[in-house]
This record gives C-alpha cells, structure tokens and sequence, in this order.
C-alpha cells in the first residue's frame, strides 16, 4: 500500500488523477465520487493483513491520544504486577495512581488494579461464607465488611467521578474543535473554485493548514473521518489545481526530507531492545507523519510509505515476539499455578486429624496462596477456569478445617464441663482439716486437670484462676500449718537435747528397782516432748545409745530391755511426718523374722553333717549356740511383730470411729 493509498484510503485510500482541462463541474463530480468511495471505505473496511492491524492500532492509540493530550501520560506509567500485591497494597496503589497521575491517563492501572482487588476480595469473602456455613449459620445471614474493602470502594468512587468530572469538561471543547476543523476542510474544497490567482490560493491554503495545526483536540470517534477527509482534499488541492511548481515542489521536498528523517528514526528505533519504548515511540512517529506533514511528490509516495511500513512492520514482529516469550512466561505461570491447586489439594486430604497437624497444614496452605497470589499472569483464555479451581481447592481446605474445628469445639465443651467439676472438688475441700487426704486429693485432682486437655479459649483463663486460686488456698494452709509444726519441733528438739544430757550424765545407784524407775521416767518423759524436725533425728538414735548405756548395768532380761526401747521407738514412728512409717517398720519386722528363720534353718542342716559327732565337740556346741541365740532373737522380733500390730490396730479402729463420727453429723 502507497502513502497515497494510506492517506485515501485508510488515510483518504484511492489515487483521483484528473485528467488536465476538466472541466469545473466534471472536477467536482469526481471529487463527489471519490469522497463517497472514501467514506464508503470508511464505514465497510476491506479485510485486513497483518501490516494494516498495526497500523490501525497506531492510529486508535493515536486517536485516543488527540482526544486529550493527558492521556499520552500512561505511556509514562510503571507497569507493575499487580497480581502479586495483597489487598492492602492494592488499595495503596489506587490512591496513589489517582493522587499522583493524570486521571485520564490511568484507565488501564485503574481497571488492573480493580479486577485483581475483586478476584482477591471474592476469594477472602467465600472463604469467610463458608466458615460462617460451617459453623451452622444460615446462608441468609451472612454479612462480611471489612475496612479495607471500604477504603478501596471510596478510591474507585473518586475516580470515576474525577474521570467523569475530566470528560465533562473537555466535551464541549471537542466539539467546537471538531467543528472549526470540518470548517477547514470546507475552505480547503472550495478554494479551487475561487477566482483568484494561484498565489492568492496558495497563501490561503498555507494559512488553512496552520489553522488546522492549532484547532485541538477531537473526539477520537471523529479522529481517523477528520484527518482522512482532510488528507484527501490536501491531495486534492494539490493534484487538480495548476499550482506554481516551484511552490508545490517547495512543499514536496520539505516534506519529503522531514518523512525520510522519520523513517530513519523508525528504522533506528528496529534495532531498539526496549520493545514497548520503541513502539510507543513509533507511535509518536506516525503521529507526526499524520498530523504534521503534507504530502510528497507522486513518485515518493509509494516508496517511501512502503519503507516505514517495513521499519513499522520490524518493531512490530519484535514486539509480537516479546509477546511470545510473555505467553511462554504465563504459560509457566499455570504449569506453576497448577501445582500450587494440587499441593492446596493433597493438604486437603493428608492424615491427620489433630489440633497440631492443622495448625501445620493452616500454616503451609496460606503460604501457598501467597505463592499463587506472586505467581504472575497466567494465559487469558484459562485465566477465569484457574482462578475458579483455586477457588475451590482454598474453599474446600476451609472446609474440612472448620469441620475439624467444630467438632473440636464439642469435646473442649465436654472438657470444661470436666474441669468444672474438678473445680467443685477443690472448692469443697480448700478448707479441710485432715491435711493428709487431702493433700492426696488435691495432688490427685491437679493430675487429672494436666489430662483432660483444652476448653474454649474464651472460657480457658477464667476457670484456670478459678481452679487454681482454690489449690493454692488449700496448700498456702497446709505450708502454714507445717511452718507452725515446724516452730513446734524446733522446741521439742530443744527438749529432748537437754533430756539427752540428763541422761548421759545420769550416773545408777546401783540399785535395779530404782535405777529401772529413773530410766522409765526418762523414756516416759522423751515420748511426751514429741517430734523433732527431720534432719534432727539422729537425736533418737543418741537417746537408744544413751538408754544401752544404763540398761548395760543394769541386770535385766534382755528381751524386757529390748521391748522397753522398742516401744519408745513405736511412738515416734506413730508421730512421724511419713505416714507409711509404720507400715515399713512392720515390713522390716518380718523380713527380719524370716531372715532369722532362714538362719536357723541353714544351721539346723549343717547339724545333719555331725550327727554322728559328740555334742561336746567345739564346732558342733558352737552351731547348737548360734542356734539358741537365733530362736531368742526370733523370740524378740516376734514380739515386736505383736506389738506392732496391735498399735497399728488401735489406729485403724480410731480412724473408723472418726469416719464414724464424721458420718453422723453429716445425717444429722
């Protein structure tokens, strides 16, 4: 297509050549023909090859551009992801865009911006819908608002209205420019008709087309009608009027030389590695070729448009090729996305149905819809189908985990009514007096807490307190009644240190009734003082060495002195803070009596070896001896034994009548 062909007919498209000496009336009835072949061609364009899509697309940027000067601002505008921005970052860029920039030059971010914020927005909003579902609410009921949505509706608003405010105001003025511009080409037609001289007729055209470099803006609808119908009666003027060469051919080389300087920028700009920057700016060139200039000599026409159609061509096939390597990038960006749903998936369905293996999987599915979110741009055609499937994958993780948590809910209901309980325990019992059953009940009590596990977090603080300000009376109690035990023993110790000292310095009459009296009274006296601290008593066992000292002169039976010192021992077991110290004690006793069984048995089969042996033999009189001395220790131990069990008897009886006693007053 020739640069002729370009202004006639997708620039004013077909050649007129008017044959020299036609007549006025057959001028116009050609002109008539071709200006309704050209708008015909305007309103019913023929097929388009790949050359003329870009050409076209230059010329409706183009448009849009003469319709507001603004507007060529977005070309200046970063392009950012906004696919990888949260919602918060979304709005942030929306106030700045419209704070910042040019509002008409914003349409494109602004739409961006929008579409990415409610494809977030509906993701945010299905899931908290489906939380609500789960959680037993009725559809119906449903209401979610947040801050941030507001924030971003407000900025939207004030947008359009800007926008709307920007056009309103500009619309009047594009009309009245459209109109002094279609005035222009009505001069430009009828001065062929005027009866003036060439010159005359020259300097008015001259004086028309700075006329039309300074009319302004138009409505981009209008835009490619204007300048074609212009163009053509330009080309008009010059072929069918019998112009002064010189000053046709003045105005041919002018424009020949600015065309060929264009050209040569375009065929520069080929070679450019910034794409987007080279087409904008080969845009810019087919402005200036279209607005600016006027038309070459016949013979120029043709090839030099076909030349910057070639350079146009180049930046064009480089820039499709950028878009190739895009669509190749967005398609990684599904394959990547894809996988992304799958893993969303496979976390959906992992075993695990506990409070920590949630928490895990919580975790790791929100970093993964962070990973789609920054994933990029994916294919137009697939895009709606991965975003639903996205969806669908969050919504149903959502889903499970709810009704994980929902019947989490149930058994942490089930476990404070547990807890409840166990805080009447402590509650009723916080003041008891029997100190060692129910230390064991409060011991008992806070184990069980430990394993019942969680309640409602709403309820989890206030029945801990509860619970444990219960314990800690009942044991700050116990800690002060052993603090006054101990100020107790302390004295008894005191006590008995100087009783010990009596003792030890006691020196016997020599007289067995009264000495055994003395010795009595002492024992007597000891058990009375009572117990001594627990890393004191060793002062027992210095008192039973003490006491062997003085049954050692006397004459007595030993087994009377061992029960004697036996009992003393009884009563402080009886008194002692551990309260299996008895029940050793009798455990010790029998061990002790079978030990001394099983001794005696040993020596009574070594006597088989001598039964043939004379008593009065050394080694045999010696196990016969060991033998009686085992059977009079057995005979000690077994009335320990007796002794033994007797107290612990008593006690078992009294204890039996309190828990008797503790009955009755309760039925009364």
């Amino acid at each position: 297509m020739s640069e002729q062909d370009n202004l006639q007919n997708a620039d004013g498209n077909k050649e007129n050549k008017v044959p020299e000496n036609t007549s006025p009336k057959q001028v116009e009835e050609v002109n008539a023909e071709s200006i309704s072949e050209t708008t015909k061609q305007l309103q019913e364009p023929e097929n388009e090859h790949s050359e003329d899509d870009v050409i076209n697309e230059i010329d409706n940027s183009n448009a849009e551009d003469a319709e507001d000067e603004g507007t060529s601002d977005r070309h200046n505008i970063e392009e950012k992801n906004y696919s990888e921005m949260s919602l918060d970052t979304l709005v942030i860029e929306l106030e700045n865009l419209i704070k910042n920039e040019k509002i008409q030059a914003i349409k494109k971010h602004v739409e961006e911006i929008k579409n990415e914020f409610n494809d977030k927005f509906n993701a945010l909003l299905d899931e908290k819908k489906q939380e609500f579902l789960d959680q037993g609410g009725n559809e119906i009921d449903f209401h979610y608002s947040t801050p941030i949505k507001q924030s971003f509706n407000e900025a939207y608003k004030d947008y359009r209205q800007k926008i709307k405010a920007h056009y309103n105001n500009i619309e009047k003025g594009l009309k009245d420019n459209l109109s002094i511009r279609l005035k222009i080409i009505e001069d430009i037609k009828t001065l062929t008709d005027l009866d003036e001289t060439m010159n005359t007729k020259y300097k008015q055209f001259k004086e028309l087309q700075e006329q039309w470099k300074n009319a302004g803006s138009i409505p981009r609808d209008k835009y490619n009608n204007a300048w074609n119908s212009y163009h053509f009666n330009v080309e008009r003027f010059y072929d069918l009027l019998h112009l002064d060469r010189d000053l046709r051919d003045k105005d041919f080389e002018h424009n020949l030389e600015k065309k060929l300087k264009i050209i040569e920028r375009a065929e520069e700009l080929a070679k450019e590695d910034n794409n987007n920057r080279a087409f904008r700016e080969l845009q810019a060139l087919h402005k200036m070729w279209k607005e600016e200039l006027g038309p070459v000599a016949r013979e120029h026409r043709e090839p030099i448009w076909e030349r910057f159609k070639e350079a146009t061509k180049v930046i064009n096939d480089k820039r499709q090729e950028y878009y190739k390597h895009l669509d190749s990038l967005y398609e990684k960006n599904l394959e990547f996305k894809t996988g992304i749903i799958g893993l969303i998936q496979e976390k959906t369905n992992e075993p695990g149905n506990t409070h920590k293996a949630w928490q895990k999987k919580i975790k790791e599915v929100e970093m993964l819809r962070e990973e789609f979110f920054k994933a990029g741009k994916v294919p137009i055609k697939v895009n709606e189908a991965t975003w639903t499937k996205f969806k669908a994958a969050v919504r149903e993780f959502n889903h499970k985990k709810n009704s994980y948590y929902k019947s989490l809910k149930k058994e942490q209901y089930d476990n404070l009514d547990k807890k409840l309980e166990l805080i009447k325990i402590a509650e009723d019992n916080k003041d008891s007096d029997d100190f060692t059953a129910t230390t064991q009940l409060m011991k008992k009590i806070q184990s069980d807490w430990k394993r019942i596990g969680h309640v409602p977090r709403k309820d989890s603080d206030k029945i801990w307190k509860q619970f444990r300000a219960a314990c800690n009376y009942y044991f700050d109690r116990v800690h002060a009644k052993r603090n006054e035990a101990s100020a107790e023993e302390e004295k008894a110790y005191t006590e008995k240190e100087e009783l010990l000292n009596t003792v030890t310095a006691t020196k016997l009459s020599g007289e067995q009734k009264a000495d055994l009296a003395t010795i009595k009274d002492y024992i007597a006296k000891w058990k009375t003082i009572g117990r001594v601290p627990g890393n004191k008593r060793k002062i027992e066992s210095d008192f039973n060495k003490a006491l062997d000292t003085l049954f050692g002169t006397l004459d007595m039976n030993k087994n009377e002195v061992e029960m004697m010192k036996f009992e003393n021992k009884l009563q402080d077991l009886s008194s002692a803070q551990d309260q299996r110290a008895l029940e050793k004690e009798y455990n010790f006793i029998r061990q002790k009596i079978g030990d001394i069984k099983g001794e005696i048995n040993q020596l009574e089969n070594n006597l088989l070896f001598f039964k043939h042996a004379d008593e009065k033999n050394p080694l045999v009189k010696s196990v016969y001896d060991n033998i009686k001395k085992h059977n009079e220790d057995l005979k000690i131990w077994k009335a320990k034994l007796k002794k033994i069990k007797i107290m612990e008897n008593t006690k078992a009886k009294a204890e039996a009548e309190l828990e008797q006693n503790k009955s009755s007053e309760v039925n009364e």
